[in-house]
Protein backbone atom coordinates (compact mmCIF):
# COMPACT_ATOMS: atom_id res chain seq x y z
CA UNK A 1 0.00 0.00 0.00
CA UNK A 2 2.81 2.22 0.86
CA UNK A 3 4.76 1.27 -2.46
CA UNK A 4 1.30 2.41 -4.14
CA UNK A 5 0.68 5.65 -2.72
CA UNK A 6 3.54 7.15 -3.07
CA UNK A 7 3.56 5.82 -7.06
CA UNK A 8 0.60 7.34 -7.68
CA UNK A 9 1.81 10.53 -5.78
CA UNK A 10 4.84 9.95 -8.67
CA UNK A 11 2.24 10.07 -11.22
CA UNK A 12 -0.22 12.56 -10.31
CA UNK A 13 2.86 14.84 -9.67
CA UNK A 14 4.33 14.55 -13.12
CA UNK A 15 0.54 15.10 -14.64
CA UNK A 16 0.30 18.55 -12.58
CA UNK A 17 3.66 19.30 -13.60
CA UNK A 18 3.13 19.39 -17.12
CA UNK A 19 -0.12 20.43 -17.10
CA UNK A 20 0.46 23.42 -15.35
CA UNK A 21 2.60 24.38 -18.20
CA UNK A 22 -0.03 25.87 -19.93
CA UNK A 23 -0.34 28.47 -17.13
CA UNK A 24 2.03 30.99 -17.88
CA UNK A 25 2.47 29.99 -21.34
CA UNK A 26 1.64 33.20 -23.13
CA UNK A 27 2.79 35.02 -19.68
CA UNK A 28 6.43 33.71 -21.04
CA UNK A 29 6.10 35.19 -24.02
CA UNK A 30 4.34 38.43 -23.65
CA UNK A 31 7.11 40.36 -24.92
CA UNK A 32 7.16 38.84 -28.18
CA UNK A 33 3.26 38.87 -28.40
CA UNK A 34 3.05 42.34 -27.26
CA UNK A 35 4.97 43.78 -29.99
CA UNK A 36 3.52 41.52 -32.66
CA UNK A 37 -0.28 42.78 -31.96
CA UNK A 38 0.80 46.16 -30.17
CA UNK A 39 -0.58 45.29 -26.95
CA UNK A 40 -0.06 48.11 -23.77
CA UNK A 41 1.00 46.74 -20.32
CA UNK A 42 -2.34 46.60 -19.11
CA UNK A 43 -3.39 44.15 -21.94
CA UNK A 44 -0.44 41.80 -22.07
CA UNK A 45 -1.34 41.73 -18.32
CA UNK A 46 -4.61 40.27 -19.85
CA UNK A 47 -2.93 37.34 -21.08
CA UNK A 48 -2.60 36.21 -17.64
CA UNK A 49 -5.16 37.54 -16.11
CA UNK A 50 -7.83 36.14 -18.52
CA UNK A 51 -6.37 32.71 -17.58
CA UNK A 52 -7.55 33.88 -13.67
CA UNK A 53 -11.21 34.61 -14.36
CA UNK A 54 -11.34 32.32 -16.77
CA UNK A 55 -10.26 29.47 -13.64
CA UNK A 56 -12.30 31.49 -11.31
CA UNK A 57 -15.81 30.73 -13.29
CA UNK A 58 -14.91 27.33 -14.39
CA UNK A 59 -14.12 26.73 -10.16
CA UNK A 60 -17.09 28.29 -9.32
CA UNK A 61 -19.30 26.66 -12.26
CA UNK A 62 -17.58 23.06 -10.82
CA UNK A 63 -18.54 24.08 -6.49
CA UNK A 64 -22.18 24.66 -8.05
CA UNK A 65 -22.46 21.65 -9.88
CA UNK A 66 -20.37 19.82 -7.18
CA UNK A 67 -18.35 18.07 -10.63
CA UNK A 68 -14.90 17.74 -8.30
CA UNK A 69 -17.19 15.05 -6.57
CA UNK A 70 -19.63 13.61 -8.83
CA UNK A 71 -16.95 13.41 -11.86
CA UNK A 72 -14.14 11.39 -11.14
CA UNK A 73 -11.24 13.12 -10.41
CA UNK A 74 -8.83 11.66 -12.79
CA UNK A 75 -11.07 11.80 -15.67
CA UNK A 76 -11.89 15.57 -15.07
CA UNK A 77 -8.27 16.23 -14.52
CA UNK A 78 -7.44 14.35 -17.73
CA UNK A 79 -10.12 15.81 -19.93
CA UNK A 80 -9.76 19.26 -18.85
CA UNK A 81 -5.89 18.93 -19.74
CA UNK A 82 -6.33 18.16 -22.84
CA UNK A 83 -8.87 20.46 -23.94
CA UNK A 84 -6.84 22.76 -22.27
CA UNK A 85 -3.99 22.03 -24.61
CA UNK A 86 -5.70 22.03 -27.54
CA UNK A 87 -6.94 25.33 -27.06
CA UNK A 88 -2.77 26.41 -26.47
CA UNK A 89 -1.83 24.65 -29.56
CA UNK A 90 -5.06 27.06 -31.12
CA UNK A 91 -2.93 30.18 -30.33
CA UNK A 92 -0.05 29.57 -31.48
CA UNK A 93 -0.73 28.12 -34.51
CA UNK A 94 -3.80 30.71 -36.04
CA UNK A 95 -4.58 33.38 -33.46
CA UNK A 96 -2.96 36.85 -35.39
CA UNK A 97 -4.75 39.47 -32.35
CA UNK A 98 -4.27 40.10 -28.53
CA UNK A 99 -8.34 40.39 -28.24
CA UNK A 100 -8.42 36.76 -29.91
CA UNK A 101 -5.44 35.59 -27.87
CA UNK A 102 -7.27 36.83 -24.58
CA UNK A 103 -10.84 34.97 -25.02
CA UNK A 104 -8.68 31.81 -25.88
CA UNK A 105 -6.63 32.21 -22.53
CA UNK A 106 -9.95 32.44 -20.80
CA UNK A 107 -10.72 29.31 -22.14
CA UNK A 108 -7.44 28.04 -20.72
CA UNK A 109 -8.48 29.21 -17.35
CA UNK A 110 -11.35 27.46 -17.42
CA UNK A 111 -9.79 24.57 -18.81
CA UNK A 112 -7.24 23.75 -15.70
CA UNK A 113 -10.20 24.82 -13.19
CA UNK A 114 -10.66 20.99 -13.92
CA UNK A 115 -6.81 19.46 -13.49
CA UNK A 116 -5.63 21.76 -9.98
CA UNK A 117 -8.64 20.62 -7.61
CA UNK A 118 -8.99 17.19 -8.87
CA UNK A 119 -5.39 16.37 -8.42
CA UNK A 120 -5.60 17.72 -5.02
CA UNK A 121 -8.79 15.21 -4.22
CA UNK A 122 -7.12 12.11 -5.91
CA UNK A 123 -4.26 12.61 -3.55
CA UNK A 124 -6.44 13.30 -0.72
CA UNK A 125 -7.63 9.98 -1.53
CA UNK A 126 -4.86 8.47 -0.95
CA UNK A 127 -2.97 9.83 1.74
CA UNK A 128 -4.55 10.47 4.78
CA UNK A 129 -1.23 10.21 7.31
CA UNK A 130 1.18 12.65 5.28
CA UNK A 131 -1.50 14.48 3.51
CA UNK A 132 0.01 17.79 3.66
CA UNK A 133 3.57 16.23 2.38
CA UNK A 134 1.71 14.92 -0.54
CA UNK A 135 -0.16 18.51 -1.33
CA UNK A 136 3.32 20.02 -0.83
CA UNK A 137 4.18 17.68 -3.84
CA UNK A 138 1.21 18.53 -5.70
CA UNK A 139 2.07 22.30 -5.25
CA UNK A 140 5.66 21.58 -5.68
CA UNK A 141 4.72 20.21 -9.47
CA UNK A 142 2.52 23.03 -9.91
CA UNK A 143 4.95 25.51 -8.99
CA UNK A 144 7.76 23.97 -11.39
CA UNK A 145 5.47 23.27 -13.97
CA UNK A 146 4.04 27.10 -14.23
CA UNK A 147 7.98 28.17 -14.58
CA UNK A 148 8.23 25.58 -17.22
CA UNK A 149 7.40 28.22 -20.21
CA UNK A 150 10.20 30.28 -18.82
CA UNK A 151 12.75 27.67 -19.28
CA UNK A 152 11.36 26.96 -22.75
CA UNK A 153 12.01 30.72 -23.74
CA UNK A 154 15.49 30.38 -22.86
CA UNK A 155 16.64 27.34 -24.48
CA UNK A 156 15.13 29.17 -27.76
CA UNK A 157 11.90 30.24 -27.51
CA UNK A 158 13.52 34.11 -27.16
CA UNK A 159 11.57 35.91 -30.15
CA UNK A 160 9.78 32.52 -30.76
CA UNK A 161 6.73 32.64 -28.76
CA UNK A 162 4.76 29.89 -31.06
CA UNK A 163 7.28 27.58 -30.53
CA UNK A 164 7.40 28.19 -26.33
CA UNK A 165 3.41 27.77 -26.29
CA UNK A 166 3.38 24.31 -29.10
CA UNK A 167 5.65 22.80 -26.21
CA UNK A 168 3.31 23.79 -23.60
CA UNK A 169 0.42 22.76 -25.34
CA UNK A 170 2.54 19.03 -26.16
CA UNK A 171 3.56 18.71 -22.17
CA UNK A 172 -0.54 19.31 -20.80
CA UNK A 173 -1.40 16.81 -23.28
CA UNK A 174 0.93 14.15 -21.78
CA UNK A 175 -0.05 15.27 -18.23
CA UNK A 176 -3.64 14.36 -19.36
CA UNK A 177 -3.25 11.05 -20.66
CA UNK A 178 -0.43 10.13 -18.06
CA UNK A 179 -3.18 10.72 -14.77
CA UNK A 180 -5.72 8.12 -16.62
CA UNK A 181 -3.10 5.54 -14.98
CA UNK A 182 -4.13 6.68 -11.70
CA UNK A 183 -6.88 4.42 -9.63
CA UNK A 184 -9.15 6.11 -6.75
CA UNK A 185 -7.30 5.55 -3.40
CA UNK A 186 -8.76 4.20 -0.06
CA UNK A 187 -9.74 7.06 1.40
CA UNK A 188 -11.33 8.54 -1.54
CA UNK A 189 -14.75 9.98 -0.70
CA UNK A 190 -17.73 8.43 -2.90
CA UNK A 191 -19.33 10.30 -5.21
CA UNK A 192 -21.39 12.64 -4.10
CA UNK A 193 -25.47 13.83 -5.38
CA UNK A 194 -25.81 17.66 -6.57
CA UNK A 195 -26.74 19.77 -3.62
CA UNK A 196 -27.36 23.37 -3.92
CA UNK A 197 -26.62 24.22 -0.42
CA UNK A 198 -23.71 22.67 -0.16
CA UNK A 199 -21.69 26.21 -0.60
CA UNK A 200 -24.18 27.56 1.50
CA UNK A 201 -22.65 25.29 4.18
CA UNK A 202 -19.24 26.07 3.49
CA UNK A 203 -19.66 29.79 3.76
CA UNK A 204 -20.75 29.60 6.96
CA UNK A 205 -17.85 26.99 8.81
CA UNK A 206 -15.77 29.52 10.13
CA UNK A 207 -12.70 27.10 10.38
CA UNK A 208 -12.99 26.31 7.29
CA UNK A 209 -13.43 30.08 6.02
CA UNK A 210 -10.21 30.82 8.32
CA UNK A 211 -7.95 28.74 6.48
CA UNK A 212 -9.24 30.05 3.39
CA UNK A 213 -8.56 33.23 4.58
CA UNK A 214 -5.23 32.39 4.64
CA UNK A 215 -5.62 31.12 1.48
CA UNK A 216 -6.97 34.49 0.03
CA UNK A 217 -4.07 36.30 1.92
CA UNK A 218 -1.38 34.16 0.26
CA UNK A 219 -3.07 34.55 -3.35
CA UNK A 220 -3.16 37.96 -3.23
CA UNK A 221 0.50 38.61 -3.33
CA UNK A 222 1.47 35.13 -5.20
CA UNK A 223 0.33 35.18 -8.90
CA UNK A 224 1.07 39.11 -9.45
CA UNK A 225 4.89 38.35 -8.31
CA UNK A 226 4.89 35.50 -10.57
CA UNK A 227 3.19 37.53 -13.83
CA UNK A 228 5.41 40.71 -13.62
CA UNK A 229 8.60 39.48 -11.93
CA UNK A 230 10.28 39.03 -15.37
CA UNK A 231 9.46 42.82 -16.08
CA UNK A 232 11.11 43.67 -12.51
CA UNK A 233 13.94 41.85 -13.14
CA UNK A 234 14.78 43.59 -16.24
CA UNK A 235 13.83 46.87 -14.78
CA UNK A 236 16.28 46.48 -12.35
CA UNK A 237 19.18 45.09 -14.34
CA UNK A 238 18.82 48.37 -16.53
CA UNK A 239 19.79 50.12 -13.92
CA UNK A 240 23.17 48.94 -13.31
CA UNK A 241 23.69 47.96 -16.76
CA UNK A 242 23.70 43.86 -16.93
CA UNK A 243 24.43 42.64 -20.12
CA UNK A 244 21.00 40.31 -21.71
CA UNK A 245 18.74 41.21 -19.14
CA UNK A 246 15.91 39.87 -21.23
CA UNK A 247 17.28 35.98 -21.40
CA UNK A 248 18.89 36.29 -18.01
CA UNK A 249 15.75 37.55 -16.37
CA UNK A 250 13.98 34.84 -18.32
CA UNK A 251 16.23 32.65 -16.70
CA UNK A 252 15.58 34.14 -13.17
CA UNK A 253 12.17 34.34 -13.24
CA UNK A 254 12.28 30.29 -13.92
CA UNK A 255 14.78 30.00 -10.94
CA UNK A 256 12.37 32.12 -8.78
CA UNK A 257 9.15 30.24 -9.66
CA UNK A 258 10.71 27.03 -10.04
CA UNK A 259 12.66 26.87 -6.11
CA UNK A 260 9.34 27.32 -4.84
CA UNK A 261 8.30 23.49 -5.79
CA UNK A 262 11.43 22.65 -2.93
CA UNK A 263 9.59 24.91 -0.93
CA UNK A 264 6.34 23.18 -1.00
CA UNK A 265 7.39 20.10 -0.91
CA UNK A 266 9.57 20.86 2.67
CA UNK A 267 6.55 23.17 4.04
CA UNK A 268 4.41 20.03 3.23
CA UNK A 269 6.47 17.75 5.49
CA UNK A 270 7.16 20.16 8.58
CA UNK A 271 3.62 21.20 8.34
CA UNK A 272 2.93 17.33 8.87
CA UNK A 273 5.29 17.48 11.93
CA UNK A 274 4.82 21.02 13.33
CA UNK A 275 1.28 22.33 12.48
CA UNK A 276 0.01 24.07 9.05
CA UNK A 277 -0.79 26.82 11.39
CA UNK A 278 2.59 27.51 12.26
CA UNK A 279 4.41 26.91 8.74
CA UNK A 280 2.05 28.80 6.58
CA UNK A 281 2.29 31.77 9.25
CA UNK A 282 5.93 31.55 9.21
CA UNK A 283 6.10 31.33 5.36
CA UNK A 284 3.90 34.39 4.96
CA UNK A 285 5.88 36.73 6.83
CA UNK A 286 8.74 36.23 4.97
CA UNK A 287 7.26 36.41 2.28
CA UNK A 288 5.01 39.45 3.17
CA UNK A 289 8.81 41.18 4.13
CA UNK A 290 10.07 40.24 0.79
CA UNK A 291 7.47 42.33 -1.18
CA UNK A 292 8.59 45.34 0.67
CA UNK A 293 12.44 44.12 0.46
CA UNK A 294 12.38 44.22 -3.57
CA UNK A 295 12.06 47.71 -2.99
CA UNK A 296 15.59 47.87 -1.37
CA UNK A 297 17.45 45.28 -3.67
CA UNK A 298 16.34 46.76 -7.44
CA UNK A 299 19.14 47.69 -8.90
CA UNK A 300 21.82 45.93 -6.85
CA UNK A 301 23.86 43.59 -7.96
CA UNK A 302 22.87 40.33 -9.06
CA UNK A 303 24.66 38.57 -5.98
CA UNK A 304 22.41 40.67 -3.71
CA UNK A 305 19.55 39.98 -5.91
CA UNK A 306 19.76 36.28 -6.80
CA UNK A 307 19.72 35.29 -3.43
CA UNK A 308 17.27 37.50 -2.73
CA UNK A 309 14.95 35.90 -5.28
CA UNK A 310 15.73 32.64 -4.36
CA UNK A 311 14.05 32.91 -0.78
CA UNK A 312 11.16 34.86 -1.61
CA UNK A 313 10.72 32.64 -4.44
CA UNK A 314 10.80 29.37 -1.54
CA UNK A 315 8.85 31.07 0.90
CA UNK A 316 6.31 32.99 -1.57
CA UNK A 317 4.31 29.44 -2.13
CA UNK A 318 5.83 27.28 0.53
CA UNK A 319 2.52 27.60 2.36
CA UNK A 320 0.11 26.91 -0.30
CA UNK A 321 -0.26 23.22 -0.15
CA UNK A 322 -1.25 23.70 3.38
CA UNK A 323 -4.26 25.63 2.75
CA UNK A 324 -5.95 23.40 0.85
CA UNK A 325 -4.82 20.32 3.15
CA UNK A 326 -6.67 22.56 6.02
CA UNK A 327 -9.73 22.75 4.36
CA UNK A 328 -9.33 18.98 3.33
CA UNK A 329 -9.64 18.05 7.04
CA UNK A 330 -12.04 20.71 8.54
CA UNK A 331 -14.45 20.48 5.82
CA UNK A 332 -17.30 18.17 5.18
CA UNK A 333 -15.81 14.53 3.98
CA UNK A 334 -18.75 14.45 1.54
CA UNK A 335 -18.05 17.95 -0.36
CA UNK A 336 -14.50 18.24 0.13
CA UNK A 337 -13.75 18.46 -3.40
CA UNK A 338 -16.47 21.33 -3.80
CA UNK A 339 -14.81 23.37 -0.69
CA UNK A 340 -11.09 22.99 -2.53
CA UNK A 341 -13.02 23.95 -5.63
CA UNK A 342 -14.88 27.30 -4.08
CA UNK A 343 -11.51 27.88 -2.36
CA UNK A 344 -9.34 28.10 -5.59
CA UNK A 345 -11.91 30.02 -7.45
CA UNK A 346 -12.21 32.74 -4.86
CA UNK A 347 -8.13 32.76 -4.24
CA UNK A 348 -7.69 32.82 -8.22
CA UNK A 349 -10.26 36.33 -8.45
CA UNK A 350 -7.81 38.08 -5.85
CA UNK A 351 -5.49 37.89 -8.22
CA UNK A 352 -7.15 39.10 -11.04
CA UNK A 353 -6.83 42.47 -9.12
CA UNK A 354 -3.45 42.34 -8.08
CA UNK A 355 -1.90 41.58 -11.21
CA UNK A 356 -3.60 44.50 -12.86
CA UNK A 357 -2.99 46.87 -10.04
CA UNK A 358 0.98 46.25 -10.40
CA UNK A 359 1.41 47.84 -14.13
CA UNK A 360 -0.72 51.12 -12.22
CA UNK A 361 1.59 51.13 -9.44
CA UNK A 362 4.78 50.79 -11.87
CA UNK A 363 3.24 54.09 -13.26
CA UNK A 364 2.55 55.60 -9.88
CA UNK A 365 5.84 54.80 -7.80
CA UNK A 366 8.29 53.03 -10.48
CA UNK A 367 8.95 48.99 -10.12
CA UNK A 368 11.36 49.55 -7.63
CA UNK A 369 8.13 49.68 -5.01
CA UNK A 370 5.39 48.15 -7.22
CA UNK A 371 5.91 44.99 -4.99
CA UNK A 372 5.39 46.49 -2.30
CA UNK A 373 1.52 46.59 -1.47
CA UNK A 374 1.27 43.12 -2.42
CA UNK A 375 2.36 42.47 1.50
CA UNK A 376 -0.54 43.42 2.37
CA UNK A 377 -1.97 39.81 1.60
CA UNK A 378 0.66 37.72 3.75
CA UNK A 379 -0.54 39.96 6.34
CA UNK A 380 -4.37 39.09 6.32
CA UNK A 381 -3.33 35.76 5.61
CA UNK A 382 -1.07 35.32 9.12
CA UNK A 383 -4.14 36.57 11.26
CA UNK A 384 -6.35 34.28 10.09
CA UNK A 385 -3.97 31.41 10.57
CA UNK A 386 -2.98 31.94 13.81
CA UNK A 387 -7.17 32.52 14.47
CA UNK A 388 -7.35 29.02 13.22
CA UNK A 389 -4.29 27.91 15.64
CA UNK A 390 -6.11 28.88 18.08
CA UNK A 391 -9.15 28.08 17.72
CA UNK A 392 -10.86 24.06 18.86
CA UNK A 393 -10.48 22.86 14.85
CA UNK A 394 -6.99 23.06 15.14
CA UNK A 395 -7.13 19.60 16.47
CA UNK A 396 -8.15 18.07 13.60
CA UNK A 397 -5.50 19.69 11.52
CA UNK A 398 -2.06 17.57 10.77
CA UNK A 399 -3.10 14.83 13.35
CA UNK A 400 -3.87 17.31 16.16
CA UNK A 401 -0.59 19.41 15.38
CA UNK A 402 -2.26 22.33 14.66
Amino acid sequence: MVARRYRVLLIVGVAELLAMSLWFSATAVGPELATQWGLTDAETAWLTTAVQLGFVVGALASSVFTLSDTVPPRYLFAGSAVAGAGITAIIAGAVTSGLSAIGLRFLTGIALAGVYPPGMKILAGWFERGRGFAIGVLVGALTVGSALPHLLRVVGGVGQPRLVLFGAAAFAAVGGLLVLLVKPGPYQAPTAPFDPRVIARILRDRPTMLANGGYFGHMWELYAVWTWIPAYLVASMAVNGTPDAVELAALLAFATIAVGGLGAIAAGSAADRFGRTTVTSASMVVSGIACLGAGFVFGRSLVVVVPFLLVWGVAIVADSAQFSAAVSEVASESYVGTALTLQTAIGFLLTTVSIQLVPILVDLVGWQWAFAPLALGPAVGTISMVRLGQSPAAARLAGGTG
